[in-house]
């Protein structure tokens, strides 16, 4: 494992999974919502995006995190030598972001995008959510299915799985 996509709905735990994993493998961990987002929530350029990214895949050893534009997600996945696919059921997702959106009004979010207020978009991110579970996650899982020779594929279903994933390779 060191080109890693990881990528699934919000509220996750996306993100602190591969703050463990880099930690673990010593490897460079680089969440898409940070080249996506610019402050206010202003989507980066296509341009500026794309040339980021492709940097990122560039590298010999990555973790990247998140989704971002469609190409971008089957660039990844051409790349990639791992992929872990975070699929928890839709409530757990809709309770984890919930609890991550109040623990962001008193902590901030460290994590996220430098700029952009997590409060602020919680009703869109639930729509997102809503949106990625029912209209993506089908066509994820077949792009995932066309990728898979070759690959490490980790399909983590629930936040048991998520523990034992982690307390297996962090």
């Amino acid at each position: 494992m060191t080109r890693i996509m990881v990528i699934g709905n919000a509220g996750g735990g996306k993100s602190t999974l591969c703050r463990a994993l880099s930690t673990a493998l010593s490897l460079p961990h680089h969440p898409i919502d940070n080249i996506q987002w610019q402050p206010g929530w202003i989507e980066t350029p296509e341009a500026e995006y794309t040339l980021l990214h492709e940097n990122f895949l560039k590298s010999e050893k990555w973790i990247i995190d998140g989704f971002g534009p469609w190409n971008s997600i089957t660039q990844r996945m051409a790349a990639a030598d791992t992929i872990i696919f975070v699929d928890h059921p839709l409530w757990v997702h809709f309770w984890w972001a919930t609890k991550r959106q109040i623990k962001s009004i008193i902590f901030g979010r460290p994590d996220g995008p430098i700029g952009c207020p997590m409060l602020s978009v919680t009703f869109k991110l639930y729509k997102l959510i809503w949106q990625l579970h029912f209209e993506t996650r089908p066509k994820l899982m077949n792009t995932i299915n066309k990728h898979k020779n070759g690959r490490g594929i980790f399909h983590i279903k629930s936040p048991r799985e998520l523990a034992k994933f982690q307390k297996k390779y962090c």
